[in-house]
């Protein structure tokens, strides 16, 4: 039997990777509320998603602004009544404060306060806050998938990329307790990243070549599978997409391409007394 029609909301959904998981989402059949902060851009988008089988719907929104998670939750219900795709993917790089940073590591003593608390804003805050405002809905139905963006991590502890690295493995963490907290209730919490440098504008134009980039729309094959009926009861895992063999079955690809979350399979709990 083919899934049940389903309602996603993708943010960071203008542009790069979130832009091409909204319209695969959307050429799958799934509507998507697509969140930006960018409304130019996003209304180009939703331009692209014309004549797909899923809506698009473009919803501007500053996911700085902490009133920006019910507004957006409230939209998305108001397409079907339901919320069933939650994923993270909006995010700043640090090409944001240095165009050619790659080539001119910003080192940790130069970030400014300012910069420190926008990027953990963004890139840890915001999906946490976003899937707090979604999952008791999610919770209600019994069933339901927070997909999260995170990075290699390389580059998390890649030499001068402390606001970046630093935020997104606050976000990986943060999914590995989200996916425990979740046990046993139909709704499951996974990350999925590209794999290597994508071409986005995150990256600087001091990256290389960005025909020889990944390119965004490699996510798409394993958020497809994730949101499928066959990974239901798929949980606390990260996907690499640049590993996904789409030639195989889904579960096998997801278990060539996939491993524990936040990386639990060498992590030593802590001694518990008693």
């Amino acid at each position: 039997m083919a899934d049940a029609k389903k309602t996603a909301i993708v943010t960071g959904a203008a542009s790069g990777i979130g832009r091409a998981m909204a319209l695969g989402l959307a050429r799958s059949g799934i509507d998507v509320l697509a969140v930006d902060r960018a409304a130019t851009a996003l209304a180009a988008a939703a331009q692209s998603a014309e004549g797909l089988a899923g809506r698009f719907v473009p919803h501007t929104a500053d996911l700085a602004q902490p009133d920006a998670f019910d507004a957006i939750v409230n939209a998305a219900l108001g397409l079907s009544g339901q919320i069933d795709v939650l994923v993270n993917n909006a995010g700043i790089g640090q090409s944001s404060v240095r165009p050619d940073v790659r080539s001119k590591p910003l080192r940790f003593w130069e970030v400014t306060p300012e910069q420190w608390t926008r990027f953990v804003t963004v890139n840890a805050t915001a999906p946490i806050m976003m899937s707090r405002a979604v999952v008791p809905h999610m919770l209600k139905a019994n069933r339901g998938r927070v997909i999260t963006v995170t990075t290699s991590l390389g580059t998390m502890v890649r030499e001068g990329y402390l606001l970046y690295g630093s935020s997104k493995a606050a976000a990986e963490s943060s999914m590995a307790v989200l996916a425990a907290d979740l046990k046993g209730t139909g709704v499951t919490a996974n990350v999925l990243v590209p794999g290597g440098v994508t071409n986005t504008a995150l990256v600087g134009d001091d990256a290389g070549d960005r025909a020889k980039m990944l390119q965004p729309e490699i996510m798409v094959p394993p958020l497809l599978w994730l949101v499928s009926d066959e990974a239901a009861g798929i949980s606390g895992r990260r996907f690499i997409a640049a590993d996904w063999n789409a030639s195989l079955p889904g579960a096998r690809a997801a278990e060539e391409a996939g491993a524990p979350v936040a990386w639990l399979s060498i992590a030593r709990m802590p001694i518990e007394p008693g």
